[in-house]
């Protein structure tokens, strides 16, 4: 039966961290001390539900954690240092805190470490994600003990409505640019006005013009999908906009 710690304090732990100027302790009181935390643990890093979903979703949600009065959100996962530095840059997850409990000590401490020698894992996290006050759990969401990797409660928006039962989800578009181009330039500034958040993925060599055309149908810049679906370029973002008043 896995441990819910809701009213503890969170166990004491030393992590190993790596910056650009070497080895860095850090501790929980560093992590927790005086602030309002949210925190979701996880398998592994690179791994499918970690990669896909987890992560972009609390990457995705930070600025209204931080409306709603939380200082960080940080990512515990039993790897090193160099593992979680390196899926943080895959991510690009600049806001969220990363932290490797390589021995799995905080994961034992919580009473989530799991054996999943099955799959050639060895002792991992168990998916779970809590509210962390001045080091004090407030809140845990706790992922189902069933067989498998189960991710039902440990997402981002279960945690942001527990925080505030009326939130909505940010509107999210994704925008196709080419540096330079003025229509990408009236683009992003419409989406900022209307409130909605944006991923730019420039048209480069890297991303050619026949890759947008793959995706979109058009090699022109800007290509715009909202949620996922295709909208088109800035005039036929300026209309959607318009009418969606």
């Amino acid at each position: 039966m896995l441990k819910n710690s809701e009213g503890q304090k969170v166990p004491s732990v030393t992590f190993k961290t790596r910056t650009e100027e070497g080895w860095k302790d850090v501790t929980t009181d560093d992590l927790f001390k005086g602030k309002t935390v949210v925190v979701f643990s996880l398998p592994g890093a690179f791994t499918p539900t970690c990669s896909s979903t987890h992560v972009p979703g609390y990457n995705r949600l930070a600025s209204k954690f931080k409306e709603n009065g939380v200082d960080d959100i940080v990512c515990f996962s039993v790897n090193d240092a160099f593992v979680m530095n390196a899926w943080k840059k895959d991510q690009e997850a600049e806001r969220i805190t990363f932290i490797g409990d390589g021995n799995g000590e905080f994961s034992k401490g919580m009473g989530m470490l799991v054996d999943k020698s099955a799959i050639g894992f060895g002792h991992r996290s168990w998916r779970y994600s809590m509210l962390v006050k001045d080091g004090v759990i407030k809140k845990m969401f706790i992922e189902p003990e069933v067989e498998g990797d189960p991710f039902e409660v440990s997402d981002a928006m279960t945690m942001l409505k527990y925080l505030d039962p009326k939130v909505k989800a940010p509107k999210f578009a994704t925008l196709f640019a080419k540096e330079g181009c003025p229509y990408c330039a009236k683009a992003k500034v419409l989406l900022k006005k209307h409130g909605y958040e944006y991923e730019e993925i420039p048209v480069t060599r890297k991303i050619s013009s026949r890759s947008l055309h793959a995706v979109s149908g058009r090699m022109t810049t800007p290509e715009i999908f909202m949620d996922g679906k295709l909208i088109g370029g800035c005039d036929d973002l300026e209309k959607y906009l318009k009418e969606k008043k």
